[in-house]
């Protein structure tokens, strides 16, 4: 815990963080004199660090328990020892920009510091379990999620989606923060209107959804996986993963994986998969790029998982 009196005091994956910045997508906590925070993100000049670390061409430099990286035109962000986030921004640079690696690659590199895995896709909470999806960007990950919630489903996190393990080796889904990012196709196939919702990025037409009353803020056991992926043809298509191939999938799916290796995590990483790969179902989902089908894809997933939780 660090201790600090400055910022605005938030709740977001599993963590408390205290920042300069305020960060509208999270939950605020109640705020204290002397208060403590898991993380704290603040403002500093990292141009000299960046100018000695950088290489050329190269857009991070990571070692152990430290990462940096730059966004041209927006900022330079430091992430070090799992509590401390610091930016650097450029002049001009828009809040809407900053937020959008703080909460992404800064808290991915956060929570793999702190030997947390970060998957990269969405999770949804169905009877009392998580359940992810992952694929790769533009895969359908968060709109497959949205289908689940106009189910009446819950929400555990989109984007980055972390996972602990308890004691007994059970892996465990950590809720992030209340918003989803989707894009104005998805919106329009949903009957949801863009016009009071803001959009990711200027100009964008990719846009922040919130979903307090439909956000599961507790901790659940991960019963499932499905990668999702686009195919030609016009038919959805699911088969399972078998066990050594779901090693693969779990270090190609998780979040900015490239940090593992330079960060020396390989080793944690292999045994936190080791671990996690018999605990769960694990599916690949096909999706016809040519067709909107989350709808019939959520049907295809829930029997299949609540066939197997009757089964169990």
């Amino acid at each position: 815990m660090i201790k600090s009196e400055m910022g605005n005091l938030y709740q977001a994956f599993g963590l408390s963080i205290l920042s300069e910045y305020v960060l509208k997508e999270l939950t605020p906590l109640p705020q204290s004199e002397g208060q403590s925070a898991d993380v704290v993100i603040e403002t500093g000049n990292l141009e000299e660090e960046w100018a000695q670390s950088a290489e050329p061409n190269r857009y991070f430099f990571i070692k152990e328990k430290c990462c940096l990286f730059e966004i041209p035109k927006v900022a330079i962000y430091k992430i070090e020892g799992g509590n401390r986030i610091t930016v650097s921004p450029y002049e001009g640079a828009k809040e809407d920009q900053l937020r959008l690696y703080l909460l992404g690659t800064c808290m991915g590199a956060i929570l793999m510091q702190r030997k947390v895995l970060p998957l990269h896709g969405s999770a949804i909470a169905i009877n009392g379990k998580a359940y992810a999806i992952v694929g790769d960007s533009g895969a359908g990950k968060s709109t497959l999620a949205s289908a689940f919630l106009k189910r009446g489903y819950q929400l555990l996190s989109d984007d980055v989606i972390p996972v602990t393990l308890t004691e007994d080796f059970v892996p465990m889904v950590t809720p992030a923060y209340p918003q989803q990012k989707l894009w104005l196709e998805s919106l329009n196939q949903f009957g949801m209107e863009s016009a009071n919702l803001r959009p990711i990025i200027d100009r964008e037409t990719k846009f922040a959804v919130p979903v307090a009353a439909q956000f599961a803020n507790q901790p659940m056991p991960l019963a499932g996986i499905v990668e999702l992926v686009k195919i030609e043809g016009d038919q959805v298509e699911i088969k399972e993963i078998q066990k050594l191939e779901r090693f693969h999938k779990l270090f190609y799916h998780t979040y900015r994986n490239f940090i593992i290796t330079r960060s020396g995590l390989t080793d944690w990483h292999f045994a936190i998969s080791a671990k996690m790969a018999n605990k769960m179902d694990f599916y690949q989902v096909g999706r016809p790029v040519t067709q909107f089908t989350a709808h019939q894809l959520t049907d295809m997933i829930l029997e299949k998982f609540l066939k197997e939780e009757k089964a169990v």
